[in-house]
């Protein structure tokens, strides 16, 4: 209890130390752009025009809200946060074993134990991905309510009431099939990567093996993440399509059916890593911006 305890008080000051940093990524990821591009410089020293980064992005929204505008969406996103350690806690102690034997059990004698161990660490993580979409979805909905300056998403309670009042039960879920398939297409890649590496490259005799294994954990993080990046990109676009708020509604953004056809749009156009970047951002070859609507088309 104490070290689920610390897990969460930790991980409750990550999340408001990173917070304003996800609240801008997400707003450019539905396309707003509320600063024309300038006249910069590459990494070459050439002049090229730029979309505004991180602290031009920041400085925008301090503008207009002040500091707090930018910690908008933080109440639920810690209660997302806190209720996904608590589960995430619990199936680790109670069902991993229960996993491994379940999924598992006839296979040890094909696949490796310690590759059934992997695997079994995978499945408990993968439990616990849509344990709290609900507050992940009212997040970043008050986010994207800077674009329309609304306030129909206001609170965690009463945001609660708004969806299931006009979306029902399924409004709670809204892009959860990308980002679930997301989630577990990179926790396989991360954890196998990892256990190939470890496994066929580091000898267990060399010295500092544990800082080396942490350390290709890590690699293998950053690189599956920005593989199934578009999945993230496409399940948060999803959240807040068609939802009665300005930047998920015509003419600001399309309607969406479903998320496939979210995918084969922003596939079409050319954006499926936007917002990815937070710096040295390029400007989109052969768009052009729209100062009434602040995006580009």
């Amino acid at each position: 209890m104490a070290d689920t305890c610390g897990q969460v008080l930790l991980g409750s000051g990550l999340t408001v130390l990173s917070h304003p940093l996800m609240y801008i990524k997400v707003l450019i990821q539905v396309g707003h752009e509320p600063l024309p591009p300038i006249l910069g410089r590459n990494l070459f020293g050439r002049q090229v025009y730029q979309l505004p980064g991180l602290f031009a992005y920041a400085k925008h929204i301090i503008k207009i809200d002040g500091k707090v505008g930018l910690f908008k969406g933080l109440g639920p996103r810690l209660c997302a946060g806190t209720i996904g350690t608590i589960v995430h806690s619990r199936v680790v102690q109670v069902g991993l074993n229960r996993l491994k034997v379940v999924f598992w059990g006839g296979f040890n004698c094909i696949f490796r134990s310690d590759l059934a161990n992997l695997s079994g660490k995978t499945l408990v993580c993968m439990s616990n991905i849509s344990s709290f979409t609900c507050f992940s979805v009212i997040t970043l909905r008050c986010m994207v309510q800077f674009i329309g300056r609304e306030t129909k998403y206001s609170g965690v309670f009463d945001s609660i009431i708004t969806v299931y009042r006009e979306e029902g039960i399924l409004g709670f879920f809204a892009g959860l099939i990308p980002r679930l398939l997301g989630d577990v297409l990179s926790l396989w890649i991360c954890n196998l990567l990892a256990h190939l590496i470890n496994t066929y490259t580091i000898d267990d005799s060399m010295s500092h093996t544990g800082e080396i294994k942490n350390c290709s954990q890590a690699v293998t993080g950053f690189f599956a993440s920005m593989l199934t990046y578009p999945f993230v990109l496409v399940s948060n676009l999803m959240a807040v399509n068609n939802c009665g708020l300005a930047g998920g509604l015509p003419p600001y953004a399309s309607v969406y059916p479903t998320w496939v056809d979210c995918w084969r749009h922003l596939s079409r156009e050319g954006n499926m890593s936007r917002g990815n970047s937070l710096f040295f951002r390029k400007l989109p070859a052969g768009k052009m911006y729209a100062i009434d609507q602040k995006r580009f088309f």
